[in-house]
């Protein structure tokens, strides 16, 4: 059974550090997807899809989703993913980087193209990360919007995936910066962006400014820009390593500092856990959760605050997103 979902965010973003202070309000944009129907089970990760994938119904999750956790933490004990990962990463000979780049650039980029994509071969957790992802980019256009046209902004997509934001962008006028650690991701965007961007434009119509495409880990980025947007790839950072990666971010930042992250919580870290318990040959990459006031003393130690900050949640995919400016 399918059903059609107005694909806007409930997100409300408030423009004050402080939590007590009243959200500003937010008008979402919608766009209407058909996606198949995705039964009420009792998680928000798309680490616990790995569960949902495994041997395990829907009945034996939900079980697990509200029951003990001291049962639960007894399984967990019995599994050793740490000791899974070091494999991993001998096999690629080098360390977290080297796993993610080489994920991206087989497995994962097959699995990640489809989710990015509009094909109708996904499975439901694929069709609700898909769905999360979107929202995330909608939110994020609308705040990049909110200054005022974009039309000459420069922008770096650190980590730009198959181009889902940055095409956008350049639709608007931006001037991109697109990059990725994965060269297949960044063939891929580059391909859909020269598809969309410059085939059947009539002759009225600006042409508009291709992106600039690059394969680069974060580490290596240099320039200037008006505005840095980074989605979805601090999972790939354990904090220590992400205080850095923040910290860099923002030197190449003049005027914003857009980032989404998946955030810790004992909720979402226990769920985290249960999806390391069953994991696929397609969800091979360390996932690492931050805590909010994490990344917020590593802008805080540079220089920059938090303006706005918002939730993004679907039943397999959770993101934090927030906008930091100069203090």
């Amino acid at each position: 059974m399918a059903y059609s979902s107005s694909l806007f965010s409930p997100v409300c973003f408030n423009p004050n550090p402080n939590p007590k202070a009243s959200p500003l309000s937010h008008k979402p944009t919608r766009r209407t997807l058909t996606v198949s129907a995705i039964q009420p089970l009792s998680t928000a990760t798309e680490v616990a899809a790995a569960v949902a994938a495994a041997p395990l119904d829907a009945a034996t999750l939900a079980v697990i989703g509200g029951g003990s956790v001291a049962a639960l933490a007894a399984v967990l004990s019995l599994s050793d993913p740490e000791k899974r990962r070091q494999v991993q990463a001998e096999e690629v000979g080098g360390g977290d980087k080297e796993v993610v780049r080489e994920y991206f650039n087989n497995n994962g980029f097959q699995r990640w193209r489809k989710i990015y994509g509009e094909t109708d071969e996904v499975n439901r957790v694929q069709m609700d990360i898909r769905i999360g992802h979107s929202k995330t980019v909608e939110n994020v256009m609308q705040m990049l919007k909110e200054e005022g046209p974009l039309e000459g902004v420069t922008v770096c997509d650190a980590g730009c995936g198959t181009g889902c934001l940055s095409i956008p962008l350049a639709k608007q006028g931006a001037v991109v910066l697109a990059s990725d650690i994965s060269a297949a991701m960044v063939a891929e965007a580059e391909k859909q962006a020269r598809e969309e961007l410059l085939s059947g434009k009539d002759e009225l119509s600006p042409v508009p400014v291709l992106p600039k495409f690059e394969v680069k880990d974060l580490e290596s980025l240099d320039g200037k820009y008006d505005t840095v947007v980074c989605l979805d790839v601090l999972i790939h950072y354990p904090q220590s390593k992400a205080d850095g990666m923040i910290a860099h971010l923002a030197s190449l930042a003049e005027n914003r500092l857009l980032i989404s992250f998946a955030p810790k919580t004992v909720y979402y870290d226990l769920l985290k856990r249960v999806g390391e318990l069953f994991p696929g040959p397609s969800k091979a990459t360390r996932a690492y959760l931050h805590a909010e006031a994490d990344v917020e003393r590593a802008l805080q130690k540079v220089g920059w605050k938090i303006r706005k900050r918002g939730l993004i949640t679907t039943q397999f995919y959770f993101a934090k997103l927030i906008e930091a400016v100069p203090a």
